[in-house]
């Protein structure tokens, strides 16, 4: 081989690896454009055939039902007095069960003189307390029962049937007594009627027992009225109302 024949063939393997450099560099571009677009279409589209790797499908959104608010109920003023289309007093039908009239009871004048009401709206009315036979409102009772009772007037003779606490107070036989009413939760005496459970007997005290008007935050409306409980059947029933006076 003389020495241009040796040359021809270097040229000629140059070029061939050449060709190949040539071709392999072609097959790079057109993979890298292949991955490039491949990329582009799962960038654009994950659900796409092209990702072997596709999301999770999302479940259905949940409807929630719409919060419909529910109006509060407008209660009636606390202290609002309920009017009344013809004030209501002591009843009278329940003297008719009886056999003697009101002054039938003999004890002296109450000791509430005793306790200040200067600056209470209330205290107790006229002629109370007063002691009469329970026939007339429990007469399945008869003599085994006593109590006391009545209602709360205003300054013009209605009843204050609402926002008035009856609170009773002081010991009967020995045993002390708390208990609390409200005004209105027995109509059987008016409108603005309370009565309070003393006692399955009549038991005779003298001035142990005492009634006071407070309001809903406890604090007192009225003096103490302290009061005689009697042993016979026909006073086993004390009615004491309360009036307004300021």
């Amino acid at each position: 081989m003389d020495k241009w024949d040796y040359i021809d063939n270097t040229q000629r393997r140059r070029k061939r690896v050449t060709v190949i450099w040539n071709l392999l560099t072609i097959l790079m571009l057109l993979a890298t454009v292949c991955v490039v677009a491949v990329f582009l279409s799962v960038f654009i589209d994950p659900h796409s055939a092209l990702n072997l790797f596709p999301p999770p499908t999302l479940p259905p959104a949940i409807a929630l039902p719409t919060l419909t608010p529910t109006p509060r109920q407008v209660l009636p003023p606390t202290w609002t007095p309920l009017p009344s289309i013809t004030p209501t007093s002591l009843p009278t039908p329940t003297l008719a069960p009886t056999e003697t009239p009101f002054p039938l009871f003999t004890p002296s004048a109450t000791p509430e003189a005793t306790v200040s009401s200067a600056g209470l709206p209330f205290d107790v009315n006229a002629g109370s307390p007063i002691a009469i036979s329970s026939v007339a409102f429990h007469p399945e009772a008869g003599c085994n029962w006593m109590g006391v009772a009545g209602q709360v007037l205003n300054m013009s003779g209605a009843p204050v049937s609402t926002g008035v606490v009856i609170k009773l107070g002081g010991s009967l036989g020995g045993v002390s007594k708390e208990v609390t009413s409200l005004t209105g939760t027995a109509r059987q005496y008016g409108d603005a009627g309370y009565e309070i459970l003393l006692a399955s007997k009549p038991i005779a005290s003298l001035g142990t027992l005492w009634l006071q008007l407070l309001d809903q935050a406890g604090l007192p409306m009225s003096p103490k009225i302290h009061f005689d409980t009697f042993e016979a059947c026909d006073k086993n029933l004390i009615f004491i109302n309360f009036r307004q006076v300021r």
